[in-house]
């Protein structure tokens, strides 16, 4: 795991951006079609804020998967993942990628996943962009995350800690509001990625990325099996970073 750290959570995101950037114009000269993880909530604004003014990029010849979504969710909701890749991330590029989205609110959630499952696996993926959360999940993976489905998107329970997040950063008007489930892709589907960039910005993710980092390898503490990428860059905020001893 490579870990950079960043004045601010702007400069966070520009590095994040300029990393990413170079990883797709170079996998578009070697493929004809590349394949991305996007992420979303508040630790990805600044970081897909300058990938789409990101120059000499082909966007048409990109599939854009969607990390998670919460369970029951239409996307006309305010917190709808889907509602937010489109608005932040594809309307805002010069040309469309093709966007795989997570259909929170299906009627049958099974066909969903299998449909989202056969999807992606069809498509080796050359980048994930992603973060961490607040009780160190990766996606919606909340501890004890399972380190061993090799099923790529899976539901699972989203714990207090992670509820109470999406309730603090001011996604639902109340606690109660918030999902109790989501589709999320797999710990062993997101370390299928060939490279990992994690943005990673403020003080109350700091005792996370202090266990992602600096931890043991745990599914208490989902992020750390980043540890066991081969090619993983943990970008950080002097908040964020602020708990690492080394």
């Amino acid at each position: 795991m490579k870990i950079q750290i960043h004045q601010d959570a702007a400069a966070m995101g520009s590095a994040a951006s300029t990393q990413g950037a170079k990883l797709l114009r170079e996998a578009l000269v070697r493929k004809a079609r590349v394949n991305i993880i996007v992420a979303t909530g508040a630790s990805q604004f600044e970081t897909l804020k300058y990938l789409v003014k990101e120059p000499g990029i082909d966007w048409s010849r990109i599939t854009v998967f969607h990390l998670d979504e919460y369970v029951g969710l239409p996307e006309s909701h305010g917190a709808s993942f889907r509602k937010y890749l489109r608005e932040r991330f594809v309307s805002q590029l010069p040309v469309a990628p093709e966007f795989v989205p997570v259909d929170g609110d299906a009627k049958d959630l099974a066909a969903e996943i299998k449909r989202l499952n056969e999807r992606i696996a069809a498509c080796p993926i050359d980048l994930c962009f992603a973060g961490i959360g607040e009780n160190s999940h990766l996606a919606f993976n909340d501890p004890p995350a399972d380190f061993t489905t090799e099923a790529p998107y899976i539901v699972v329970n989203l714990d207090h800690a992670c509820r109470q997040q999406q309730f603090g950063e001011g996604w639902f008007p109340t606690f109660d509001d918030v999902p109790k489930q989501a589709i999320s892709m797999s710990i062993c589907q997101i370390m299928k990625s060939a490279c990992i960039i994690l943005s990673v910005p403020d003080k109350r993710k700091a005792a996370a990325v202090k266990g992602t980092v600096e931890g043991p390898v745990t599914p208490t503490c989902p992020a750390s099996v980043v540890q066991q990428h081969a090619d993983c860059t943990l970008h950080l905020d002097l908040a964020s970073a602020s708990e690492l001893t080394r």
